[in-house]
């Protein structure tokens, strides 16, 4: 994969060679970016999906304060597009990007913590081994606390990897967020018996009156239960 350096250097020479120029000014004297060897390589054959998908977890996790918020929901906005693909979705697992994009939906930043929940609701869409992943990381348990309005505990890295929540988020979650929320957690259990399962368990925990035994092939089932916490994050 080319390193961010030459990414960054091809898009500024991209932008170099597609601005319009004024055949009667003057030729400009200004630095123009050259191409080396990397970038070229960049050109004819381009990064993979799976290194796009990286890059821009890479990009959106990333702690330097010249990136923007503006930039990482760009970034947010291409991973969204490529787990469009059920076989991007599925690389999700195994290029290791569970767990960073789980961790998001208790980022300081709500539009971040949004565009998290909508990745991940695309990611899980009629795609069985990406709600097994979900249910397994825990992030069916996420989405039910943040559709009710409660603000997922934001998780840190120890030294050795090891990830540990912080205390609880005082607050509620916002309006947009929860909606999101919902379609995400509205993915996850159609078609899939143990994510509606667990989804039904941790409302009921609490105190959400929710029907007994539903089948997660029975769409009007799992209609009624998604439309009723769709209208109250709507109304909240």
């Amino acid at each position: 994969m080319a390193s961010d350096k030459n990414l960054n250097e091809l898009l500024k020479w991209s932008i170099e060679n597609s601005t319009p120029s004024d055949p009667s000014a003057p030729e400009s004297t200004a630095h123009r970016t050259t191409l080396n060897p990397e970038m070229l390589a960049a050109i004819m054959g381009g990064p993979s999906d799976a290194e796009l998908m990286q890059a821009s977890i890479a990009h959106i996790t990333s702690t330097d304060p010249e990136i923007t918020l503006e930039s990482k929901l760009t970034a947010f906005d291409n991973l969204e597009q490529l787990v469009e693909s059920l076989d991007n979705a599925n690389l999700l697992s195994k290029l290791g990007l569970w767990t960073p994009l789980l961790e998001i939906l208790g980022h300081e930043e709500d539009q971040l913590r949004l565009m998290a929940a909508w990745c991940v609701g695309t990611a899980v869409q009629n795609n069985a081994p990406t709600q097994e992943r979900l249910v397994a990381l825990g992030g069916v348990e996420k989405l039910v606390g943040m559709a009710l309005g409660e603000r997922v505990p934001m998780e840190k890295r120890a030294g050795d990897g090891e990830v540990t929540a912080e205390d609880a988020i005082s607050g509620e979650e916002t309006k947009d967020v929860r909606r999101k929320a919902v379609y995400a957690l509205s993915s996850a259990v159609r078609n899939y018996q143990p994510a509606l399962d667990l989804a039904a368990r941790e409302l009921r925990k609490r105190g959400e009156s929710v029907q007994d035994e539903m089948d997660a092939t029975d769409m009007d089932a799992v209609d009624v239960l998604i439309n009723g916490l769709r209208q109250r994050a709507l109304d909240a």
